[in-house]
């Protein structure tokens, strides 16, 4: 029997889920991540990773493109809702880990073996909505990168993102601890790049902490809900949930409760200490928006495009715009080499659908490819901004559809056993669900009534 086939011998049966187990997403990668031994440290070490592939979700394309919009527009106001969002978003992907440790299923998995039929169908094709939301804003974004650094048009740009199906291929297959430290090195470069960013925006830090103070206006108007709900959905994005309930299981954690319970509690450090990186950088955008753009009257700076040309001269630099670009590029190969695990978890977990790893991607990516070939061909440049937008605001309707499932999966001990969420986690995460989904029927009412258009 190979490594491979004991691996998955040890796949947990139906447990309370109306329907039996099968072969685990990520099959290639189930398991193969060693525990160590040891000092808190080495056991640490053995759950760094997971954490800041889903991270790089709250700091992708789609993030861009609401934080220049708001921060152009409101100045600082909008730091609120990133910081809420973020705290979300801690609770959340701390229920998600959770329940592919203690269930042994991601999230996918769980709505598939849980609801009958239809319902299940249902969330499957709200989920696959989200992921081609998400990819649309991270392909452009990336396409947009490689134009603005290297002159290559759009159209092609987009294509040329499909090659990332290789590169997540290649490092597979050379482990996925791999895979982790590319995606950790892209991350620390888009961190230095608005290191120095900051450093010429030179923001007033009075200003910058007022703006995480929530104000009214959040709700009251309904533009700055509009952003607001992009800035959700960009920030807690639905496909981190089974994104990050299924890489969790790369780690070899054990069958005993202690393990298990061990394995919950470094993999939530993991996420955390990860997700208050992505603060940072997500945070960063908006406020270098507020100091470029807001503080000196350019309230409309909403294109990726504008703000890569007006960054040197209101900055009064040379390099400011470069490093802007290269920030996005980064941004922008993480997002969609996540965005394609995402789409494969999505699939296998819904559908079971079991092809080559190849052939499983190249279907994933297209799924991507296409609609983003298509807004760039007939809307170019100039309507990109507007979409990315619109993409992050689709993510925070699909947002409960994911969340409830999530909440209610983790919260019932049958489909957990001994290690169900706490209570005030369960109660607090029941609490966002029920904001989210008010803030959405509002903006629904809000577009309805010609409020406000996408």
């Amino acid at each position: 029997m190979t490594d491979h086939t004991n691996r998955l011998s040890a796949f947990p049966g139906s447990g309370g889920w109306k329907k039996d187990r099968r072969e685990p997403s990520l099959p290639e990668s189930y398991h193969t991540v060693g525990i160590r031994k040891g000092s808190f440290w080495r056991r640490f070490a053995s759950f760094f990773g997971p954490g800041y592939l889903v991270a790089v979700g709250y700091m992708d394309p789609g993030n861009w493109a609401t934080s220049l919009a708001g921060g152009s527009a409101f100045g600082y106001t909008l730091l609120s809702v990133v910081l809420l969002s973020n705290f979300m978003a801690i609770l959340l992907q701390a229920l998600a880990l959770r329940l592919g440790i203690a269930s042994g299923r991601d999230l996918a998995q769980a709505c598939h073996d849980a609801f009958p039929g239809l319902t299940s169908t249902i969330l499957w094709l709200l989920a696959e909505a989200a992921i081609i939301a998400t990819d649309l804003a991270e392909v452009i974004g990336t396409a947009i990168a490689l134009n603005l650094l290297f002159n290559i048009p759009l159209e092609i740009g987009v294509v040329l993102t499909a090659l990332d199906v290789f590169l997540i291929l290649w490092l597979q297959n050379k482990g996925f601890r791999y895979l982790e430290a590319v995606v950790i090195a892209l991350t620390l470069v888009i961190a230095v790049c608005f290191a120095v960013q900051m450093a010429y925006a030179d923001p007033v830090i009075g200003d910058v902490l007022a703006g995480f103070v929530p104000q009214v206006d959040l709700i009251s108007s309904p533009v700055m809900l509009y952003l607001s709900l992009g800035i959700i959905g960009a920030t807690v994005m639905p496909h981190n949930l089974y994104l990050h309930s299924a890489i969790i299981q790369t780690r070899d954690i054990g069958d005993t409760q202690e393990e298990k319970r061990r394995a919950i509690f470094f993999g939530t450090i993991d996420s955390t200490v990860a997700l208050m990186f992505a603060l940072f950088i997500n945070a960063s955008i908006l406020i270098l928006a507020a100091a470029a753009f807001y503080t000196t009257g350019q309230f409309e700076v909403a294109e990726i495009q504008d703000a890569y040309r007006l960054l040197d001269p209101t900055l009064g630099t040379t390099i400011a715009g470069t490093l802007f670009a290269v920030a996005l590029l980064a941004s922008g190969l993480n997002s969609t080499v996540t965005a394609t695990l995402s789409g494969q978890i999505v699939m296998e977990g819904f559908i079971n659908l079991r092809v080559t790893p190849v052939l499983r991607r190249l279907i994933t990516r297209g799924i991507a490819i296409v609609p983003a070939v298509f807004v760039t061909v007939f809307f170019g440049e100039s309507g990109t901004a507007k979409l990315l937008i619109a993409s992050q605001v689709v993510l925070s309707l699909q947002l409960p559809f994911a969340i409830v499932p999530l909440i209610w999966f983790t919260s019932d001990r049958k489909k957990m056993g001994d290690l169900p969420a706490p209570r005030w986690l369960t109660t607090t995460c029941w609490v966002i669900a029920a904001v989210l989904i008010i803030l959405n029927l509002k903006l629904i009412f809000d577009v309805a009534t010609g409020a406000v258009a996408f």
